[in-house]
């Protein structure tokens, strides 16, 4: 009887957990909506200055900046009103993600640019994962065509840059390693290899040459075209060469926790569970876990914050702790710590910011122009980790 009693007290312990974090997230959709439909506002005030841009960026000097198709940037914003919609069913969603999405499409044919996967797959990938709309199929696969053509075969990696010419020969940047969730794609679509052997040498020849003994990375890794090999390991955006960006680190967790998931791949598995043990266990992690921009800025603790390091870190982290099973439960707490520090701390009050949901990222540092203020690529991520989260709770 005493023994019945216990299990019926744990099962009501455990239902009114999983109650309050069910309500918890409806709040945060709430504010989350409010604050979109709010951006939806903004952003038509300033497309009636600049008609030939067509997404948010960040917030500059006060100001909402946006940008043109051809930014890398420029399809995180559809992307988000089609997680919106994916959480959500509101048809609000829906039709204002298409109208986004829809001025993307001349972007299918831009070879110019490695961020095939940030512009196309986070906007029609979404978009063809939740409709089924078979011209977003046919766009996505031109996509993934384009991208092939800056893969070098004798470095066996995709070209990241097209400018800095001066500075590297066939650069690879580690932020590279999410445009394969694309190419990945277009290998299960259409079983043309072609996209898989691409995706997997250029994961390959990261591992191979990005990482550090400590499994820091470099930020850019400079080729030389003739012999194939590695020749410069620098930063572009890092305090230093030998610094450890923070959000560059969080595009290694993210990208190969995802090459893991579409290869089955154990060393991916490995390498992006020895990344996380280097964000966890770094020194000057904060307490809240969201990590200042370079975990070796001198400048530590007056140094500036990456909200958007740490959202992309979260989502990461809810999909590690699936395939992980030993550290199932404290990737998960992970994830839950930085989410609940973005959601309380970081978050921008209703109705303000331009409509960007969250503050305190850095974009490219040197730059000055995006220190401590709101990119949306950190709204993509954190929307994302908050999708996750959702069905991890379920």
């Amino acid at each position: 009887m005493k023994k019945s009693l216990l299990i019926i007290a744990a099962l009501n312990i455990f239902l009114f957990s999983i109650d309050a974090k069910a309500q918890k997230t409806a709040t945060t959709l709430e504010k989350v909506s409010t604050q979109l439909d709010y951006a939806l506002q903004e952003i038509a005030k300033a497309k009636l200055k600049s008609p030939a841009l067509i997404s948010p960026r960040s917030m500059r000097s006060d100001t909402l900046y946006l940008v043109p198709a051809k930014d890398w940037t420029s399809g995180f914003f559809s992307g988000n009103l089609w997680y919106m919609y994916e959480l959500t069913k509101d048809e609000k969603w829906l039709q204002k993600a298409k109208e986004y999405t829809a001025s993307l499409e001349g972007e299918k044919r831009n070879g110019r640019t490695h961020d095939m996967g940030f512009k196309m797959y986070c906007s029609f990938g979404n978009g063809y994962r939740l409709t089924k709309d078979p011209k977003y199929r046919e766009i996505l696969i031109e996509s993934a065509h384009t991208l092939t053509t800056r893969f070098n075969k004798k470095i066996e990696a995709i070209r990241s840059w097209d400018h800095h010419a001066d500075q590297w020969d066939f650069p690879v940047i580690i932020d590279n390693m999410m445009n394969l969730e694309l190419l990945f794609w277009a290998f299960k679509e259409t079983n043309d290899s072609l996209y898989y052997k691409v995706a997997v040498s250029h994961a390959n020849t990261t591992m191979k040459n990005h990482f550090r003994p400590d499994f820091s990375t470099y930020h850019v890794v400079g080729y030389d075209v003739n012999t194939g090999k590695a020749i410069k390991k620098n930063t572009h955006q890092g305090y230093n060469d030998a610094s450890a960006w923070a959000r560059g680190q969080g595009w290694g967790l993210y990208g190969y926790t995802m090459c893991y998931r579409e290869t089955g791949k154990k060393e991916y598995l490995k390498l992006a569970d020895n990344i996380a043990n280097f964000i966890l266990k770094n020194k000057t992690l904060p307490k809240d876990l969201v990590p200042f921009w370079d975990f070796n800025d001198p400048a530590i603790p007056n140094a500036p914050r990456d909200a958007s390091a740490a959202a992309l870190m979260a989502s990461a982290f809810y999909e590690l702790s699936t395939y992980v099973p030993k550290k199932s439960k404290y990737y998960r707490q992970v994830a839950d710590k930085m989410m609940n520090s973005l959601s309380s701390t970081y978050s921008s009050k209703p109705l303000t910011n331009g409509g960007f949901l969250l503050t305190s990222s850095t974009g490219d540092h040197s730059s000055l122009t995006e220190i401590n203020t709101s990119i949306i690529y950190a709204d993509y991520y954190y929307i994302e980790a908050l999708l996750r989260q959702k069905n991890l709770t379920k």
